[in-house]
This record gives C-alpha cells, structure tokens and sequence, in this order.
C-alpha cells in the first residue's frame, strides 16, 4: 500500500541551531563590551546590556517557538491524516479519503480546508496561493 505524505513548513530564515550560534556570540561580544566599560568605571552601560540581552532572549524564544511549525497531510489507502505541529503543540486529525472533502482557498484567503462531517481543518498558512492549488490539485487525485 503507498503511502503519500505533503508537508507544508514555515519559512524562516534561521534554524534553531543557527540561532542559538548566533545568539551565543551575540551574548559574547556584548558581555565583552559591557564588562569593558565596567571596568573603566562606566556602570550604567552594564544596566542597558542586561536590558537588550533580556529582551533579545524573549525575542529569540519567540522565534525559535514558532520556527519548526508545519502541517501535513499524509494518505495511506482510505486514511487521511492531517497533522498541525504549531508552537511545540501537534494536533492529528483522521479522515476517510471516500468522505473528505477539500474546499479551495476563498479569494484573498491564506487557508484552505478539509472537511468531513463536522469536522473541519484550516491548512495552509505557510504556503503561497500557487502553491496551495497545486497541493489541492494532487490530493484530490487521492479522495474518492
């Protein structure tokens, strides 16, 4: 049985590793800058490096909370699974391929959805409008 898999990430221009290097050295020259000063007998530059440090950080968090976010939507026979990793937090959702339904992007809109019954689920925020159709396009080849 195949197994068809359609992943939709976040484009961020850092990986979380690349971050944390980045935030490191960061850390590094303005702890060397503010201990400089503090040693020349400056003590306020001290107090604004900790500030920037501090919101920097929280900055930074926020980022890297949200730089791994993706959705998928994997097919396995009659089994749809659509799977929303956002904010360190994934959500499965099952469908039945025969009963599903995908509703195009609404014009203007960044979504589309998938629906069976009364369940409903909102994809494609990390993607382009071209790209969406041509993702719709594919899995419908799959539902019945």
């Amino acid at each position: 049985m195949s197994k068809n898999r359609w992943q939709m990430r976040r484009n961020c221009a850092l990986t979380p590793k690349q971050l944390l290097q980045f935030y490191i050295v960061l850390v590094c020259l303005s702890l060397i800058v503010a201990v400089g000063f503090f040693l020349a007998g400056v003590w306020v530059i001290p107090i604004f490096t900790t500030l920037e440090l501090s919101a920097v950080t929280v900055g930074f968090l926020i980022y890297c909370r949200h730089a791994l976010d993706c959705e998928t939507i994997e097919i396995e026979g009659k089994r749809l699974l659509v799977k929303k990793f956002i904010g360190y937090k994934e959500t499965i959702y099952e469908f039945n391929t025969q009963w599903a339904k995908i509703e195009p992007p609404i014009e203007n809109s960044k979504v589309f959805h998938i629906s069976q019954s009364s369940l409903r689920v909102e994809l494609g925020q990390f993607v382009r409008y071209e790209q969406q159709l041509a993702l719709i396009s594919s899995v419908r080849l799959h539902l019945g």
